[in-house]
Formats: C-alpha cells, structure tokens, sequence
C-alpha cells in the first residue's frame, strides 16, 4: 500500500497536495507528510495519523512554493513510528533532495548493511532511506540520473515521486507491480503525479496516462520529459490493486476498478452458484463484486451490513488487537433484511480469517437462516514481499488449511473462491472493454496492453516475480526470476 502525490508549478502546491493525500488515505493511516519547493530549498512536515490530523490550515501555509510531494503511509518494511514516516527529505554534497515510495524493496538490508559499512548512517528502520543513500553516493551529475543510478542497483516494488529544488521526477518499476498516473490541471498547466488518479479528480486535474513500467518522468522549468534508463522485462502490475486496494472509482492501466471487480462477482457467480434469497456484500470493497454476483445470478442485492466510515480499513490496520477490535467497530448488520434469509455474502478475500468468523457470527446472530461465503479472488496462501502486510505463511489462513476446513473455522454454510484463471480473465476483460469506441473517449489506454500473463498472483501461487535471497523466516518461498 502507501500513497504517493507529486505537484509541479502551482502557487497553491502544499494545498492541493493535502487534498491530493486526502483521496489517497485509503492506501496509508498511520502517517502523511508534505515536502515543498520554493526553488532553491525544501520544506518538510511529517505526522503520525490520517491527513486531516496531520495537516492544520497554519501548517499547510508553512510550506513554501510551487512544487510539492506526498505521502501516506501504511508500514511493511520499518515500524509505525514518526522517525519512519515520509517524505524522506536530506541535504547531501550535491544538494537536497526528498522521497516518497509505494512498495517494498526485497534487497533493502543487504544495501543497507553495504552502506553502513562505506560509513553512511541511517535515521530510520524503512526501506526508502536505502534509495537516498544510494542517491546521496552516485557519481552521476544530473538528479535523474542519481536517482536512475540508485534505483539499478534495488530490487522490489518501487513507485516513487522524488523533489530536488528545481525538479520533481517520478518513476515506475519495470514490472509496474504498483500504480503510478500522471494528470494535468488545464488551466495552468501544472503536472500531477498521484498513485491513483482519484487525487486528479479532487483538485479539477484531468487524468492523461499512467507512468508505464520502468519509465521515468521529469518535470522541471523544461516541461515534462520521459526516459525509459531500466532494462526492459515481463509486466507483473500487482493484481491484488484491482481486488481490493485501489479505490473502485480509480483507472490503472486501462482498466476501470469498478468495472474489474463486478467482472470478478459475475465470473464467481458463474463458477460459484448457490441457491439463496439475497445477496451482500462486505462493505466497502466488496459492494462492486457484488453487484456483479447479483446481477449474474439473479439474486436480490441488499446493504446487509452497514460500515462506519470512520473506523480505518481493517485488513491494513498495523496491530492485531486493533484489527480485531475494529471489525465490531466498522460494521454492523440490517437485522430487518437479513431475518430468516439465506445470504451469499461477498468479500474481496480471506487473509487471516478472524474478520470473516466474526462477520458469520454478526449475521447468525441478526437472524440468517443461511450464511454463504463468496470470495472474488483465490485462496491466500504466500506473503507478499512488494507492500502488502502478510509477512509469514503461518498468518495465512489458506496456507494451512483446506477451503473446507477454512469454512469451518469460519462458521459458514459454504465457502467458495473465485479461481485464479477467473480471475485474471475478469480483470482483461475490463481492459478490453475500456478499448470500446464509448470508453476510448474516457478512458487512457495502457501503452502495455494487459493479459493473462500480465500480473503479479504470488500470493496465491507463490511464484515470485523477483528473484531475492530469502531472510531465514522466508524459506518456502518459489522463485520466478524474470
């Protein structure tokens, strides 16, 4: 997870930065921090907690000029801690320099244990100060080749936005495994950088493309300039972004999130039917899904749950007691709907598996005759090394356990999964139904078309896109070197 935002020539940066992170908080709660240009200095303020806490009006106005970056934060490498929020801003013998990151870098402690040894000193435990180190010792001369240089020499899931007092440069992974988009505000010609156009939106910018797999971007007193520095390999964009993590009103690389995830409730419907009164989902991210699944099967859709919107996203929540206790906190049920009902409930996954026992038991206990557990993604059964927190296989519930022994744990009548061939089927499917002549005129088409073969499934097959010396706890991970 985690958010970046990138502003460049507007009088208002720190400002529409702030709104920019508020459309990105789903992708990061723990902090956010703004760094500001004025041309010849950075400005920085960091803070534990969402945007709105950490970004007073009086604070805003502190940070000077026309260019920007941002950042929220979810941690996976280096605790949640102020010391480890981001932007990471430096000054260094070549000048100043400030990063955000989206991602995860598999060789982060073998760098950081070469860099000690040369002398250099970290001030954190992320990941992203690896990258400022390896910036702060290139010998290249121009800011994009530092930061180019770096970036050679890492490996892992990076989308960055990157500020030097006169320049903001963003740039993409060359497996794209996490989002990156490039918008415009019309009026003034200000360019934006934003994890998920969504942030376009909010502050009146159109979305004109993503940032393509390894491309690097360069915006400075020149305009806007593109270089592709990395070698060239397969596509692997994180297919867990359509699921669940990119807001449904977002397009990544062609593809409507909305439109991929009811893809995915028709094709579970289709593959998975059962025989009952209403169908609902688990609310927020599975209501596309299951509105598709109504709608393929013929099912009445109800809101058979209702969430308080202010209690964060459960599955991205960085303690075990806080996610626990915040399931009772995010959701309750309609007990007028769902009394003497049989219920297909529709989730984007199953990770762990308390979330969905205490989800059967609320609906059992509102007066559900019947409760049937449909999943719009394949049963969970490798970490993730590129962002997203599930550091071990013994979290994941599915890697020890059969779905039927998961539909046990979990209480419920019957348990299915959407296959991974449905899956990926679904989410192409949405790219080239964005090709259509109607969607063409608001839709951006990927310069990479996506297939089958485009995305990284690791966590459901435990084929790994990057190749990585595994640390001790790691060992049962395949490798897929690309």
């Amino acid at each position: 997870m985690c958010g970046v935002f990138g502003i460049y020539g507007h009088s208002e940066a720190a400002n529409l930065a702030y709104l920019g992170l508020h459309a990105l908080q789903h992708r990061g709660q723990e902090s956010a921090g703004i760094v500001t240009s004025d041309g010849s200095q950075l400005s920085l303020y960091r803070g534990m907690g969402h945007v709105i806490d950490v970004f007073p009006p009086e604070q805003i106005d502190k940070l000077k000029g026309n260019v920007a970056i941002g950042h929220v934060r979810y941690s996976t490498a280096g605790g949640s801690m102020l010391k480890n929020a981001q932007p990471i801003a430096v000054d260094y013998s070549r000048g100043s320099i400030a990063v955000a990151h989206n991602g995860n870098l598999t060789n982060a402690e073998a760098l950081r244990e070469r860099l000690e040894a040369r002398g250099s000193i970290f001030q954190s435990t992320s990941d992203t100060e690896v990258i400022v180190h390896l910036v702060a010792i290139s010998t290249q001369r121009a800011s994009e080749d530092r930061v180019a240089d770096a970036l050679s020499q890492v490996q892992g899931a990076y989308s960055l936005v990157c500020l030097t007092p006169t320049s903001l440069i963003a740039v993409r992974d060359p497996l794209g495994i996490r989002p990156l988009c490039l918008g415009k505000l019309s009026e003034t010609g200000t360019w934006v950088i934003a994890s998920e156009p969504t942030s376009f939106d909010l502050i009146d910018a159109h979305y004109v493309r993503d940032i393509e797999p390894g491309e690097m971007v360069i915006i400075d007193k020149g305009g806007l300039r593109s270089s592709r520095p990395f070698v060239d390999v397969p596509r692997h964009t994180c297919i867990f972004e359509y699921v669940y993590f990119a807001r449904p009103d977002s397009n990544l690389d062609g593809v409507s999130v909305y439109e991929a995830r009811k893809n995915l409730g028709r094709a579970l419907a289709k593959e998975h039917p059962i025989d009952a009164d209403l169908v609902i989902p688990v609310p927020d991210s599975g209501v596309p899904a299951t509105i598709g699944y109504a709608e393929a099967s013929g099912i009445p859709f109800e809101l058979g749950l209702v969430r308080s919107h202010y209690v964060g996203r459960t599955f991205i929540e960085p303690q075990a007691s806080i996610r626990h206790f915040g399931v009772r906190l995010k959701l309750n049920p309609v007990s007028a709907a769902l009394q003497d009902k049989r219920i297909v409930v529709v989730d984007d996954s199953i990770v762990r598996g308390t979330t969905s026992r205490k989800i059967v038991k609320m609906l059992r206990d509102a007066g559900a005759r019947e409760v049937h557990m449909r999943i719009s993604s394949p049963p969970t059964q490798w970490p993730c090394y590129y962002g997203i927190d599930t550091p071990t296989r013994g979290e994941l519930i599915a890697s020890s356990h059969s779905v039927e022994e998961i539909n046990q744990y979990i209480t419920s009548n019957t348990l299915a999964y959407l296959s991974l061939d449905r899956m990926k089927e679904a989410v192409v499917k949405a790219h080239i139904d964005s090709g259509s002549p109607s969607a063409r005129r608001s839709l951006p088409i990927a310069a990479q078309p996506l297939t089958t073969k485009s995305f990284c499934t690791a966590c459901w097959t435990g084929e790994y896109p990057i190749a990585f010396v595994p640390h001790p706890r790691q060992k049962q991970m395949r490798l897929l070197d690309c």
